[in-house]
């Protein structure tokens, strides 16, 4: 595995990757990693991690006008490693939080999964509707509905989400992947879990009324996903489902994804987020987790140093490597192409739970 030091996020890996004009002649204004590794010493955890500190503050980095052909092979031999190790693997990631919705980190990732695609990886996406629902339902005078503090979806709505989030969202994430040019063998096939009945619905609890139509997974068959994987597509699924009777229900996605991950057997699952990972102290940016055995995740869950949106993520995260998947990661999508230096850096981009 390549250590921090040898590609940090000014790498020219990520440049030479993304761009293949090498003759650089402008100065590139980034965010700089500064890396440290220290032991986690709780011994109620069986675990060790790595804490990255991390400073927001642009940084110059001195001007580079040329790059030989030479240094172009050595920057992807650096990278070979890593490609060799995912190659024919297959890859869920839960698309959503600001790489979702914000149009300067969109294109980016975008780029960064059919490149990955490109290199041998076998991808398959998830995911949510993000601020687009409340968007329409405003536009059709419908106000969005709370109980507990908790968004309701009654029947009206759920109207609306189906459209959207099967429809719109769905539609334009595939059209976005095939216009950034999926490789030849295969291009993105928009699907939600409606279609051949990968994923069965159903209400979350008894207790869980006041959610409306919010449901959670019955059961899953991605037989309909296989053959578009072996093929070289891009599956791209909508999390919403219908249970037995065909009432439709949304379901979180990384929910969808974690369930997906262990019913394909996946290498790996990504959840892409809006935090760096999983912090030792909540409140301290630089305690960041960089890798933790499931158990280690359970007890921090039960300690509540893992809590609110993170504790249902990490719960997934959980699941699905208990069910075979090898690892999965939470990483800050925030971070222009974290999912490149997830797959192609020793550092990664975020928290990796093991098992």
């Amino acid at each position: 595995m390549l250590s921090a030091k040898s590609l940090p996020l000014s790498s020219p890996l990520i440049k030479a990757l993304k761009s293949p004009d090498a003759n650089l002649t402008s100065k590139y204004y980034i965010g700089i990693n500064k890396w440290s590794r220290k032991m986690y010493t709780n011994p109620s955890l069986s675990f060790q991690s790595s804490c990255r500190e991390t400073s927001s503050e642009p940084v110059v980095v001195p001007e580079s006008r040329s790059m030989s052909a030479q240094n172009r092979v050595d920057i992807l031999s650096e990278a070979l490693p890593c490609i060799q190790k995912f190659h024919g693997k297959t890859i869920v990631v839960k698309y959503g939080g600001a790489a979702m919705t914000s149009e300067a980190l969109q294109a980016p990732v975008i780029s960064d999964l059919v490149l990955l695609q490109n290199f041998g990886l076998r991808i398959v996406i998830v995911h949510g509707a993000g601020p687009e629902i409340n968007q329409w339902l405003g536009r059709l005078g419908l106000k969005p509905k709370f109980g507990n503090g908790l968004h309701v979806t009654d029947a009206t709505t759920m109207e609306v989400v189906a459209m959207v989030l099967g429809g719109k969202v769905n539609k334009h994430l595939v059209t976005l992947i095939n216009k950034a040019g999926a490789s030849a063998a295969g291009f993105a096939a928009g699907l939600s879990g409606m279609d051949d009945h990968l994923l069965t619905a159903r209400p979350p609890s008894p207790n869980s009324g006041l959610l409306g139509f919010v449901g959670d997974i019955a059961t899953g068959e991605p037989a309909v996903l296989r053959p578009l994987i072996d093929n070289g597509y891009i599956p791209v699924v909508a999390s919403v489902a219908a249970d037995k009777t065909g009432r439709l229900y949304i379901i979180n996605a990384d929910t969808v994804a974690g369930e997906l991950a262990a019913a394909l057997a996946a290498e790996k699952l990504i959840l892409l987020t809006d935090v760096a990972g999983i912090l030792e102290e909540r409140d301290d940016p630089e305690s960041l987790v960089k890798e933790v055995d499931i158990e280690g995740a359970r007890r921090m869950m039960n300690d509540e140093k893992i809590a609110g949106g993170m504790f249902q993520k990490v719960d997934c995260c959980v699941r699905s490597v208990a069910q075979g998947v090898r690892a999965a990661s939470v990483i800050d999508g925030r971070v222009q192409h974290s999912l490149l230096l997830e797959f192609l850096t020793g550092g990664g981009a975020g928290t990796m739970i093991t098992g």
